[in-house]
């Protein structure tokens, strides 16, 4: 039985985050610099856990953040490897696109940092603002 989709709304200090667990579509976007990243992320998390045991057969993920903090940090790598595990465990196909504005050099090398330590599709995809 699919899961009802994870959304939560953009604030000045949180993203927008849309997962869809029937398409297998997920959004995460805008600026995060929560006061906790561990707090505001635990529900994402928690529904994600079991969301792997049952993904859609492909889950992509388009992250486009402006802006992150340190602890923010650690949260997405996090997310990153909840998807890897879909992959490890044959479970199905995922996909990272990380999105930047082509002047924002730091937005780009983050994606390149994540693109060299996570074991799955990641993609680096610059726009125009």
């Amino acid at each position: 039985m699919p899961q009802n989709p994870y959304t939560t709304e953009q604030s000045v200090k949180t993203p927008y985050i849309n997962f869809d667990s029937v398409s297998g579509n997920f959004e995460l976007r805008g600026k995060s610099i929560p006061e906790n990243s561990v707090i505001f992320y635990k529900p994402m998390m928690e529904w994600l856990e079991t969301y792997i045991l049952n993904p859609a057969s492909k889950t992509s993920l388009n992250i486009q953040l402006d802006y992150f903090n340190t602890s923010s940090s650690k949260c997405i790598v996090d997310l990153f490897k909840k998807l890897e595990f879909i992959i490890k465990n044959a479970k199905g196909e995922a996909t990272i696109n990380w999105l930047y504005n082509e002047e924002d050099e730091d937005m780009q090398e983050a994606g390149e940092d994540y693109q060299s330590i996570i074991k799955i599709p990641f993609n680096l995809v610059s726009f125009k603002k």
